[in-house]
């Protein structure tokens, strides 16, 4: 097996400095505010706005003209620093997904930032700001062939998946418990201000700042998953999403560690449903985390649970072709008739599904989950119990994974449960070699003939 080419070290764009020092204008010009822009005056405030922007070009250009990148073997190395050099490596084994990033200010320029997420990073690891569009997916490109040992496929072999409907995005957007509640909001904000209709700077704020609280969320989620898309070829999944700032993220699916369906109360009279995975590796808040995980943000549940099968049947078999696995209709053993003392309304919903490749489970009443985790990604198997569940004989088996998201078998009988978990662990075992000679196989239709047998065919029998 051949070493892969090496990559010189290169910089980053030459206008890298203008773009972060714009960055850094806009949130100088938040920070006054128009309450600093009065006591200035519009010239003075120019002044001090022109000031900033030179300060922050400059300091940026001299942090870009130390900065760089290059490839060595199977490692992605970035260069930084001034005072106090540093070199940070990053194995390419370690990568569990690769985004193209283009925020609004950055597109003006044609520029997109690149963002390696690994294992127990809590944030993104090494993000290299700014590259052109065309740089940036070349460049994830060859890391993510590297880092996966699959080809880079060119854009015509991409197979769609799921396209969402945006105005459907729109309307399960009003059905959230957020916009519900605006009505009470709005009432709660607007009838101080007309019993006392004296406005003050500080009302004024706190209002708008009410209507943004109770907005923020569902506008952000529209304009974070607007014309979401997912395609596949051989080495990843093709995520892109976003209306404002365009995301471009790429997933080898033997790096999804689980897959969650969720059918909020509003919208199951509408049969909607959404799904998300969970990749190891993606830092930052519980935000971040839930943007970048994103399956389907809404569609119907036919489409919701096949989208959600492929991309299972994807992280547990990486052979070509599609290998579906649709979690909710596997058969679902429930707890014993007992569990309703500890869950009256929700133990007829609870249950537990294990095959060799996939366990799942599912529960809710108001708001109906299912989760499916890959065997060959479970981590560990606990049972607990809890005071009440020993009364009555009773336990939860949880299967843990190196992402956030958690299978949970929930007020199991106690017997059962000890033998649910000793059978996971097994079925885990069994499922990691399993992957294992997948993958090997994968692989080896994958990888191009040695030169000699073209050069040299062997005659037919």
């Amino acid at each position: 097996m051949t070493e892969p080419l090496s990559l010189p070290r290169q910089r980053l764009h030459p206008l890298t400095p203008l773009v972060r020092g714009a960055k850094m204008l806009f949130l100088a010009a938040v920070a006054v505010s128009w309450r600093g822009l009065s006591d200035l005056g519009l010239e003075h405030w120019l002044m001090a706005m022109a000031v900033v922007l030179v300060g922050a070009v400059v300091v940026s250009a001299v942090l870009w003209a130390f900065t760089g990148y290059e490839v060595v073997g199977r490692e992605l190395r970035v260069h930084e620093g001034l005072l106090s050099r540093r070199v940070r490596t990053i194995p390419l084994e370690r990568v569990q997904a690769i985004d193209v990033v283009r925020p609004a200010l950055a597109r003006v320029f044609g520029l997109a930032e690149l963002r390696l997420e690994v294992i127990g990073g809590s944030k993104a690891e090494a993000p290299l700001a700014y590259l052109t569009l065309a740089g940036a997916t070349a460049l994830r490109a060859r890391l993510l062939g590297l880092a996966t040992g699959a080809a880079p496929a060119e854009p015509a072999a991409e197979r769609p998946l799921f396209a969402v409907d945006n105005g459907r995005l729109l309307v399960a957007q009003l059905l959230t418990p957020h916009l519900v509640a605006v009505p009470v909001g709005a009432a709660f904000v607007i009838w101080p201000a007309l019993v006392h209709p004296d406005w003050t700077l500080i009302g004024a704020a706190s209002t708008i700042t009410a209507f943004l609280g109770v907005f923020q969320l569902p506008v952000r989620r529209v304009l974070d998953e607007w014309d979401f898309r997912i395609a596949a070829d051989a080495a990843a999944l093709r995520l892109r999403q976003g209306l404002l700032n365009k995301r471009s993220q790429s997933v080898p699916p033997r790096r999804v560690q689980s897959v969650k369906v969720t059918w909020p109360l509003l919208w199951q009279g509408l049969g909607w449903a959404r799904a998300h995975i969970d990749v190891a590796g993606y830092g930052g808040n519980g935000d971040e985390q839930l943007r970048a995980g994103t399956l389907a943000p809404a569609a119907a549940t036919g489409e919701t649970t096949a989208v959600a099968a492929i991309v299972l049947g994807a992280a547990v078999d990486p052979r070509p072709g599609p290998h579906p696995i649709d979690a909710a209709a596997l058969p679902f053993s429930g707890p014993p008739p007992r569990a309703r003392w500890l869950a009256p309304l929700s133990w007829s919903r609870i249950g537990v599904a294990v095959t060799d490749d996939v366990v799942a489970v599912r529960e809710g009443v108001l708001t109906r989950e299912l989760v499916a985790v890959p065997l060959a990604r479970v981590q560990s198997v606990r049972v607990v119990q809890g005071p009440w569940q020993r009364l009555l004989g009773l336990a939860t088996v949880t299967v843990d994974t190196a992402g956030g998201l958690h299978a949970t078998a929930r007020l199991r009988d106690a017997a059962d449960a000890y033998r649910l978990a000793g059978e996971l662990a097994a079925r885990s075992r069994t499922a990691r070699r399993t992957f294992s000679a997948r993958l090997a196989a994968a692989r080896s239709v994958a990888a191009p003939p040695p030169a000699n047998a073209a050069e040299n065919p062997q005659p037919p029998a």
